[in-house]
């Protein structure tokens, strides 16, 4: 009632387009778009509800001014750092800007964070037993037969390496003259559509080609649904496993259903939780690693076996990552080694609009931050003092 979201500029895409340089209104009408316009129910989702004994936080707050300047003046909603055992820095959005539409409680929209997610739900199935390794290959699995994906192991599919760049890609690039998000050559969105349908329209009877790092949502969509289908009736106990017993969470969190029967493949990486929810599942991350227990040994695994991005890191070609997630590898679904923390093993998660998990596992150090739009000109936030120098000095 308060904002009148009929003066809102409504892009043609779902998302801001990355160049764009929207007005405040706009911004808040994507917020609540995306976070309020679909309301979660039990067909549409695959929730997991909270834990009986949820983990509490403990706090020793600093006001640090780098931060307060950055949430003023850039669409930044929520920023948390973490250290040791306690958070430091606790900062929302201004009322007048997005702070009127959340709070602690308000579920928040991952985008492609929800890959690295994905990644940390099938170490707790191979974990449980329900797949035997990172190697195992897919070939069990009746939807992949006679197409690309056929004879691939899981640990291609987690470094984004299944050969599959002749169709397929998110990162955006010049075809023809326009920007295209997702196939080569076609202006058809792989994210909505069952893993059944994308692979019958787009990759039946189709070869890879080198297995290089080609960064895709059709990845995590071929792993999230294949722990489904190792699962069966179980993967609601992997799921519980994952967020409800080891992070602990205090809110219900979701992944969103795709419009298709579960044996299609209908599992999103979309994903949904409270700002406190995501900093424990970070921190069950860093528990895991430094615990060294099964699921903190499939940690190492895809850390050691990331491969090179090989992308441009200058952030100007055409496949170039944005800043926030610019880093020289990949492993897992996560991105690895970010420039200036070459020392240090920190697991990164990235979402479309500047949405960044940093998680240094050696030294307890967390960074979490959730933006509603970010580009390399008037809406980029200060990345590394936002994101890396956190981490490097603490």
């Amino acid at each position: 009632k308060e904002i009148d979201f009929q003066k809102a500029t409504k892009y043609k895409s779902y998302h801001i387009p990355s160049r764009a340089n929207p007005d405040l209104t706009t911004l808040q009408y994507y917020f609540w778009r995306e976070n309020f316009t679909r309301a979660p129910t039990k067909n549409n989702t695959y929730p997991v509800f909270p834990s009986n004994e949820p983990y509490e936080f403990k706090f020793d707050l600093i006001e640090n001014k780098t931060v307060k300047k950055q949430m003023e003046t850039k669409p930044i909603l929520s920023y948390l750092f973490f250290e040791g055992d306690r958070i430091i820095i606790d900062e929302m959005s201004p009322k007048e800007k997005f702070g009127k539409f959340m709070n602690n409680e308000t579920k928040l929209r991952s985008q492609s964070m929800g890959k690295s997610l994905v990644s940390y739900v099938l170490g707790h199935a191979i974990c449980e037993g329900y797949i035997e390794s990172v190697d195992s290959k897919i070939s069990d699995w009746n939807l992949v037969k006679d197409t690309l994906y056929e004879n691939h192991s899981l640990i291609d599919i987690l470094n984004m390496a299944s050969g599959d760049q002749k169709y397929v890609y998110d990162s955006a690039a010049l075809v023809n003259g326009k920007m295209d998000y997702n196939y080569r050559g076609s202006g058809s969105d792989i994210d909505p559509i069952s893993v059944q349908q994308n692979l019958d329209f787009i990759f039946k009877n189709k070869k890879p080609s080198k297995k290089i790092y080609n960064y895709n949502v059709m990845n995590t969509n071929l792993i999230h649904n294949y722990i489904l289908f190792k699962t069966g009736d179980n993967f609601q106990k992997i799921l519980d496993k994952t967020f409800k017993e080891k992070a602990r969470i205090k809110n219900p969190v979701y992944f969103y259903k795709k419009s298709a029967l579960k044996d299609a493949g209908n599992a999103d990486s979309m994903f949904y939780a409270t700002r406190y929810d995501y900093l424990r599942i970070a921190k069950a991350i860093m528990d895991d690693y430094q615990k060294q227990n099964c699921v903190g040994k499939y940690l190492k695994e895809i850390y050691d076996r990331r491969i090179p991005k090989k992308y441009d890191m200058s952030g100007k070609g055409k496949r170039g990552e944005p800043q926030f997630n610019r880093t020289y590898s990949y492993g897992g679904q996560f991105h690895l080694d970010y420039p200036g923390l070459e020392d240090k093993i920190v697991f990164g998660m990235g979402g479309y609009g500047g949405k960044a998990i940093l998680i240094d596992v050696e030294d307890s150090r967390i960074v979490i931050l959730h933006s509603q739009h970010f580009n390399e000109k008037e809406f980029k936030y200060n990345v590394k003092k936002l994101l890396i120098d956190p981490i490097k000095k603490g």
